[in-house]
């Protein structure tokens, strides 16, 4: 089923956009763990809406109700179930939808998916909302990876043609990272990105961007070849993030333009560790982790959702009709995104190791 996730760690997301509530259960975690709820709670509010006039005005807490899987914060073996409600929600804003598909958005796909019956309401399980559940499920996860000396860190590498710094280039602090209201490395370029999604938002319009991923720690050895190599893992879960048209592991679709000597990363052995001298390949060599730092980085299309008049077409009488869209939308779903990303690929280490 498309709301189910991995093989040895099983993730389940329930739910829609404007139903009472969404969740997730986790099957499959090992008994005897303490998770530490205030650094859950911590990672979900970076992803939460309404925090700045950059994302959403909806307003909604995002704290998850445990119902079963943790006795006094320690993992007991059953599965972890949380549920999130949902209480700031206009399902009227959605009415004119129902007939009419918004250009770029999954309205007009499920209609056909689903015979007509899909929730329009905010998206339905289509929406952005059901990321929710999914940073639940990675906030936990991480907390498992760390007690391993894994660590997954995010940020915007680039938001409407304004390019932040790559984790390459400089010495970056994570924890630094998530503090920051604009999950950026070089703050000046995060204000210029201010600027650009405000000029979006003011013109009815929205923007997209890029979001570097890295992971460090990880030992030689993650990984199959085939069908279960990282890459291929990664990359199933990160496309649960509804927004995402794209990613790149390293260098990525750079290494079209090298010759071998170019893109070849040399070895090396020091301090009693193999190591590469520079990381084109982006920590992965044929499916399977290298040791060094796992680079990827994932296109964010814009929101579709935007203030702007648009060409559209009645679904019933087949005819065109241009679309004008109600309800509260994000001028640009980048920043929400950076701490979905890292969830996701929380998620898939966990099933990879």
């Amino acid at each position: 089923m498309s709301c189910n996730f991995g093989e040895k760690v099983k993730i389940t997301i329930f739910g829609q956009s404007h139903s009472e509530a969404i969740g997730v259960v986790i099957d499959g975690l090992p008994a005897g763990k303490k998770i530490d709820m205030e650094k859950v709670f911590a990672f979900m509010s970076r992803r939460a809406p309404g925090r700045n006039k950059f994302s959403t005005p909806r307003q909604e807490k995002d704290k998850p109700e445990i119902l079963s899987g943790l006795v006094d914060g320690i993992t007991c073996g059953a599965p972890l179930c949380a549920v999130i409600r949902n209480e700031d929600t206009r399902s009227k804003d959605y009415e004119n939808l129902k007939k009419v598909p918004r250009p770029a958005h999954a309205d007009f796909t499920a209609f056909f998916k689903h015979n007509g019956s899909n929730d329009i309401r905010g998206g339905g399980n289509f929406s952005g909302r059901m990321t929710a559940p999914l940073c639940f499920a990675g906030a936990v996860c991480m907390q498992l990876l760390e007690e391993k000396g894994i660590k997954i860190g995010a940020h915007i590498e680039k938001i409407a043609g304004v390019y932040d710094l790559r984790y390459d280039s400089a010495n970056v602090d994570f924890e630094d990272i998530d503090k920051k209201e604009f999950s950026v490395i070089d703050d000046n370029a995060g204000e210029k990105m201010r600027e650009r999604i405000e000029e979006a938002r003011a013109n009815g319009d929205s923007v997209g961007g890029v979001i570097e991923c890295a992971i460090t720690g990880l030992p030689v050895g993650i990984g199959e070849p085939m069908f279960d190599g990282m890459e291929n893992v990664i990359s199933h879960a990160i496309f649960a993030v509804p927004a995402v048209k794209g990613i790149e592991f390293g260098l990525g679709f750079d290494v079209a333009d090298l010759k071998g000597s170019e893109n070849n990363d040399s070895f090396s052995f020091c301090d009693g560790k193999f190591a590469t001298d520079t990381n084109n390949h982006g920590g992965i060599l044929g499916g399977i982790s290298s040791s060094m730092p796992v680079i990827f980085r994932v296109a964010i299309k814009p929101t579709p959702s935007i203030a702007k008049e648009q060409k559209s077409v009645n679904l019933i009488t087949h005819e065109e009709e241009n679309l004008v869209i109600k309800g509260r939308h994000d001028p640009c779903i980048v920043p929400r995104a950076v701490p979905c990303i890292e969830a996701a690929a929380a998620v898939a280490l966990m099933n990879l190791i």
